[in-house]
């Protein structure tokens, strides 16, 4: 059985560019940095709210930019999918 080069060479081709877009759908969907950000965000949550006293409306004001901007990155994931 022989197999051409151009013929082998179009197969590889063809293979490489659908996982490629296969594999890109993929990284695209999961999201990590946003993920991650994510994470960062509900740590800063849960120390803010941990803190004692409001620091003059301050750590209130932090708490409700925080929650604001875990809204905006859980947005921008759904957005993404």
């Amino acid at each position: 059985m022989y197999i051409s080069k151009l013929r082998l060479g179009a197969s590889a081709l063809v293979f490489a560019v659908f996982f490629g877009f296969v594999g890109a759908g993929t990284v695209l969907a999961s999201q990590p940095r946003m993920t991650q950000a994510r994470t960062y965000l509900n740590y800063a949550l849960n120390e803010l709210e941990s803190a004692s006293t409001n620091k003059g409306g301050h750590r209130a004001n932090a708490i409700n930019y925080i929650k604001d901007a875990i809204n905006e990155v859980n947005l921008g994931i759904e957005y993404a999918q």
